[in-house]
């Protein structure tokens, strides 16, 4: 099975300053966007690219990839999986696994993915995984943050910028856009988005994950683990501020699927490979 694989690291590397990932402060990165319009056109495949490039980039800034080359290897072999049994099997992805305690999953536009450690830890089998990955494909392949973003729901931009419908992002204007979309983005993660965004990655995920071979109630799983947590935890305090319930999501999940993916239950949970990753990390489940 030749799998494309793309390694995050190779192409965006941390930036030299770090803090504490739990503490980033969005406010900072929007401040002096003064102008308004009513909305951001649509962004170009090139200026959505560059856009989740960007965000991504100072989302690195804060937590840098784990210096685990195998496991970066390993989540972006996974992740490309799934992708190739989606509506858009040849677009490129990227996947990592950064090196922050809290508990969180993040997507930028243009199909960037990164996972926290802390959540990582949480897994138990590559189901679970692959669950996640699954979601946050599903994300991308729905443009949810770009629609957002070109709503001007949480940030209106600039109304030079809103006209330009820029082609070029090496352009002076569309360098401009894409500085301002890659904010936009990361006030997303403090916001969050429409739940129904997220339940729609729930539900997109669970059958992605299953056309890819896995047991689509991985998921399931990863979400019974964190309704387990006390949401007062610091290192979830993101996260449950940002979507939706684990129990609502859960019962979004029983109301939507139900037993309707039974057939599937039988697919992949876990690898010989991803027990060696979870071991080399400390951090096997017994």
């Amino acid at each position: 099975m030749r799998i494309r694989l793309t390694i995050l690291a190779c192409l965006l590397p941390a930036a030299a300053f770090a803090f504490d990932f739990g503490k980033l402060d969005i406010s900072n990165l929007i401040e002096g966007v003064k102008n308004t319009a009513d909305a951001m056109h649509k962004a170009t495949p090139a200026e959505e690219e560059a856009i989740g490039a960007s965000a991504a980039s100072l989302l690195l800034g804060a937590a840098p990839l784990v210096a685990n080359p195998a496991l970066q290897h390993y989540v972006n072999q996974v992740g490309m999986w799934i992708v190739k049994q989606s509506e858009q099997p040849d677009r490129v992805f990227h996947f990592g696994v950064i090196d922050s305690p809290n508990i969180n999953a993040f997507t930028t536009p243009g199909g960037y993915i990164l996972l926290t450690r802390g959540l990582f830890d949480t897994f138990r089998n590559e189901a679970e995984l692959a669950g996640v990955l699954a979601h946050e494909i599903t994300h991308t392949l729905k443009r949810h943050h770009m629609q957002a973003i070109e709503s001007g729901k949480w940030q209106k931009v600039g109304s030079n910028i809103a006209k330009a419908g820029a082609d070029n992002v090496k352009n002076s204007t569309a360098s401009q856009l894409v500085s301002l979309g890659s904010k936009n983005a990361l006030e997303l993660f403090v916001r969050g988005l429409d739940k129904g965004d997220e339940y729609e990655a729930d539900i997109g995920g669970m059958v992605l994950a299953a056309r890819a071979g896995y047991n689509p109630y991985g998921l399931v799983s990863v979400l019974q683990t964190l309704g387990s947590i006390n949401p007062t935890e610091g290192t979830v305090a993101l996260m449950f501020s940002t979507h939706p319930s684990p129990s609502d999501r859960l019962n979004t999940i029983e109301e939507v699927i139900g037993d309707k993916l039974e057939n599937y239950a039988g697919g992949a949970e876990s690898t010989k490979r991803f027990q060696t990753i979870k071991a080399s990390l400390g951090t096997a489940k017994k």
